[in-house]
């Protein structure tokens, strides 16, 4: 079983005291949803928005790097500074509000590691208003972290689906299977294949028509968030690796 100190209550604190595999992945799965942070995403993107604006901060007294501010549409309705937003599977936060137009400061970090970096004014970015802890996760458990940035390598399609192959690092393929699940630009994908350093995961005409990958070519870049759950049976089981 998973026992827990008195004195912390931290994830970390929690000792491993002989479990079969698959009973402490299942352990594991109900701690992560314990411990869930202030924000989780689902990966099953709510809907498009436009980027309005890319401006540098020139003060110097202020972490950020960059401020993006994008137009929300409908799904700016009920949002208010500091509420959590996936950007292209990026969390981000709202620092103002204008109608429907959202403000975004964004650090150099986030802008280096994550396809933020590439954005144009005019471009459309996925978007995903942060879960309400009555929602239902349709995808899978996204929290917005950006493990690593992907670049498409094939795109063949056909009348019933369109199958995409991502080039990844060694250090990404490790943590997928075949039928588990990662994030792409914020969307929910079950994985289709995985080889040495590429997957494949397959979209069907609905996901293609209400996201970004409608208009995704050969060689573009894509945010990947590695499915957390993974990375969790990796640390507490790392001799099955």
């Amino acid at each position: 079983m998973l026992v827990r100190s008195s004195n912390n209550q931290k994830l970390s604190s929690y000792i491993l005291c002989g479990r079969t595999s698959s009973a402490l992945i299942g352990e594991i799965f109900l701690l992560r949803t314990e411990f869930l942070i202030d924000t989780l995403f689902t990966g099953i993107v709510e809907g498009t928005g436009i980027v309005k604006s890319i401006v540098k901060i020139k003060d110097t007294k202020r972490t950020a790097d960059n401020t993006i501010s994008i137009d929300l549409g409908n799904l700016s309705k009920g949002l208010q500074v500091g509420a959590s937003v996936s950007v292209n599977g990026t969390c981000l936060t709202a620092t103002k509000i204008v109608k429907s137009t959202a403000f975004f400061e964004v650090v150099k970090e986030t802008m280096k590691r994550t396809s933020l970096g590439m954005l144009k004014v005019g471009e459309h970015v996925n978007l995903e208003r942060s879960l309400k802890i009555s929602d239902r996760i349709e995808g899978h458990m996204v929290l917005g972290h950006i493990d690593d940035v992907g670049r498409i390598k094939d795109i063949v399609k056909i009348p019933t689906e369109t199958k995409i192959m991502i080039e990844v690092s060694k250090d990404v393929t490790k943590f997928l299977v075949p039928k588990g699940s990662v994030a792409l630009d914020g969307i929910s994908f079950t994985i289709v294949d995985v080889w040495k350093n590429k997957f494949s995961i397959a979209l069907v005409p609905h996901t293609l028509d209400v996201t970004t990958f409608k208009t995704k070519h050969k060689g573009d870049k894509v945010n990947i968030e590695i499915d957390i759950l993974s990375k969790y049976v990796a640390k507490f089981l790392p001799h099955y690796l």
